[in-house]
């Protein structure tokens, strides 16, 4: 039987197997490791996107001899699916393979989709789940908030000077941050499933809003560009030549604006377009996680990087905490998440 070490070893394994999939589409990551009965690996796979086979049936699919499967564990990330989609349930695949023993890291809450542990044990597979749960969790965050919640995870993101300047007094920005900053944001816009600006942004830098690389060339994930805003745009700005299309909304309804982007299946919102953009969706109270790139300059002038965002008292400021920094070649980034009640000192703290 399988040792537990096996198993953790096995899990990081399928975690870092499940970031070769993409991450900006419909489906979560997914990654799954196949061990015979002494804990060694005699298969693996990963989710390659929609329509393709899940990472359980890509790893059964690696195997060597498919009676290989006859009592073996199954390690995967994400509970196994237990609906039909574009493809058959994961859990009766492992069924009929004979797999003995499935570990997952984080039970599936999609309410068609879940249940594959259940199911499983039903067939009388033994089912252990929660390995590296924090660990898996984190990985597909933003998939998994939307699911949960229903509308896309959130992500505002500004560069700013050590002031909290955005651009000079005369309004240029380019560039605040360095390249190693700039190269940063790039990738997370790849892994993002819409890119969301202001009218006022596009209007004033003709941004094409896709995801390139050091070269400039465009990488082969691209968001779906989101422009915000009352004013009209006109047809020749390079926003609408982007790859993955874009998308015009006149109006300031941004919970209308993550209902309709939920429809079209993005998981993630990327919001870098512009202080006014970015404050209406933190004063609204709608962005999970904040990213800061702070450069090491100082600009002074009325430019900042955030505008008003309906904090008029101290007693109404909008806590965060601190979730990453990390050093970018001069620069910094600041990734925070808001306060949760998980967060919130108890009177044992006190």
């Amino acid at each position: 039987m399988t040792s537990q070490r096996h198993e953790t070893d096995a899990m990081r394994r399928a975690i870092e197997l499940s970031r070769r999939g993409p991450a900006n589409g419909a489906n979560p990551r997914v990654g799954c490791v196949i061990l015979d009965a002494e804990g060694r690996v005699i298969a693996e796979g990963w989710h390659r996107g929609r329509g393709t086979a899940h990472a359980e049936v890509a790893a059964l699919g690696a195997l060597a001899d498919r009676a290989l499967a006859q009592g073996a564990t199954a390690v995967v990330t994400l509970e196994p699916c237990n609906h039909t989609g574009a493809t058959g349930p994961c859990s009766e695949a492992l069924i009929d393979a004979g797999v003995g023993r499935v570990v997952y890291a984080v039970a599936d809450p999609g309410a068609s989709s879940s249940g594959g542990g259940e199911r499983l044990r039903m067939a009388g597979v033994d089912v252990e789940e929660g390995v590296l749960g924090d660990e898996a969790e984190e990985n597909i965050r933003p998939w998994l908030t939307s699911i949960r919640r229903g509308v896309p995870f959130v992500t505002v993101k500004w560069a700013s000077s050590l002031d909290g300047r955005a651009a000079a007094a005369d309004g240029s920005s380019r560039w605040i941050t360095g390249p190693s900053s700039r190269a940063d944001v790039h990738r997370r816009r790849a892994e993002a499933g819409a890119i969301v600006a202001g009218t006022g942004t596009v209007l004033a830098d003709d941004p094409s809003l896709t995801a390139r690389d050091s070269d400039g060339r465009e990488l082969s994930e691209q968001p779906i560009a989101v422009i915000v805003g009352r004013r009209s745009v006109p047809r020749d700005s390079r926003v609408f030549a982007h790859p993955a299309g874009a998308i015009e909304y006149p109006s300031r309804d941004l919970s209308g604006l993550l209902t309709m982007l939920a429809e079209r299946d993005v998981r993630h919102v990327f919001v870098e377009g512009g202080p006014t953009v970015a404050s209406a969706f933190l004063a609204a109270g709608l962005a999970d996680e904040v990213l800061v790139y702070l450069a090491p300059t100082v600009l002074g002038g009325p430019v900042t990087a955030i505008t008003d965002v309906g904090v008029r008292t101290i007693s109404e400021q909008a806590r965060m905490r601190f979730d990453h920094i990390e050093l970018l070649g001069d620069d910094v980034l600041l990734v925070a998440r808001p306060l949760t009640t998980n967060d919130l000192p108890t009177k044992e703290d006190d």
